[in-house]
């Protein structure tokens, strides 16, 4: 038994039957691990930045080849991790998203747009973005088409919410997800109705691409026509992929041994679409063949009680704390 003060309480553990039987048998170490996603969420992901520091430091700094995986923050997250120096690129994903979004009372789309563009900057640290050998980077983002496309009214996007409450199929009607990679993706060929075009990353696209990965719908202007990929509005990779419910298997039984997917999370479940987190009979993911060879870490609810508020940061916290900027990042 472990106590509220023990590092181990402050931890969930979830494993799909594969990754299971796979620990059992032969444990856990670095070169097992496959791929690492990483979940959008908004100022949730915070909670996970030192948990990927310390995992760069103390474990998988050497590990390759891995994938890694990512939307919206998450996004951000995996594109920090894989640079030549992924601490300092963490650190400046921190700094950027905590202390520079002190929006005015009633922020324009133009102005969360701007904000948004800061931080894939400083991620990159004005660079283009090289990921470092042995690491591939898939970036998720979600393009307006049929009916959606070339529109950001709240009657177009209304319209799609219905969609998918109806069935998330009808939202691919919608949305068609691009993903932009450096490198191997195991996400080379459709799975689903959202189709797939696979973009490669480039000088010229890559902060297009992070920005896009972050972008809201009706809080932030969309991102367009981004250099290399179809023409049109990008928005939120999570719209479409929201924890990353993709066929992780094509990755983790490809090759002579079977591997597992890492996957440090802010819950303990997974997520279809950003849609679905609304829905009670489609919020969480059970006994899904895509999550079978999956490991994910979450902080449990002992953790959350030491927190300001008792819970991780989210995008209430805006409205929240409103113009007290300086209380919204102590807390945060």
């Amino acid at each position: 038994m472990t106590g509220r003060n023990d590092p181990a309480s402050l931890l969930l553990l979830r494993a799909g039957p594969g990754a299971a039987q796979h620990i059992r048998d032969l444990g856990v170490a670095p070169s097992y691990i496959a791929c690492t996603p990483a979940a959008a969420g908004g100022p949730k992901g915070l909670a996970l930045l030192p948990l990927d520091k310390l995992l760069h430091r103390e474990w998988l700094h050497d590990l390759a080849p891995i994938e890694l995986i990512g939307a919206s923050i998450g996004a951000w997250r995996m594109a920090a991790l894989s640079l030549q120096d992924p601490v300092r690129a963490l650190e400046r994903l921190q700094h950027c998203y905590v202390r520079e979004q002190n929006y005015t009372e009633h922020p324009t789309p133009d102005e969360v747009a701007a904000a948004c563009r800061r931080i894939a900057h400083d991620v990159l640290g004005g660079q283009p973005l090289r990921p470092r050998p042995g690491v591939s980077l898939t970036i998720v983002t979600s393009r307006a088409r049929g009916p959606l496309a070339g529109t950001e009214s709240k009657l177009a996007f209304g319209r799609a919410v219905l969609s998918n409450a109806i069935s998330r199929h009808r939202l691919a009607s919608h949305l068609e997800r691009v993903v932009f990679t450096s490198g191997p993706s195991f996400l080379a060929e459709p799975f689903d109705g959202f189709g797939l075009q696979v973009v490669p990353l480039r000088d010229e696209n890559c902060e297009d691409a992070l920005v896009a990965s972050g972008t809201i719908p009706l809080v932030c202007s969309p991102v367009r026509d981004i250099a290399g990929a179809p023409a049109g509005n990008y928005w939120d990779g999570a719209l479409v992929d929201y924890h990353l419910c993709v066929p992780y298997g094509r990755l983790t039984r490809a090759g002579s041994r079977r591997r597992i997917v890492l996957y440090p999370h802010f819950n303990d479940y997974v997520t279809a679409g950003w849609l679905d987190k609304h829905l009670p009979w489609r919020r969480k993911t059970r006994g899904h063949p895509w999550l079978a060879d999956m490991l994910l870490i979450a902080p449990s609810p002992a953790f959350l009680d030491k927190l300001p508020n008792r819970k991780l940061p989210d995008r209430k916290d805006f409205y929240r704390y409103g113009q007290d900027h300086a209380a919204r990042i102590r807390d945060w």
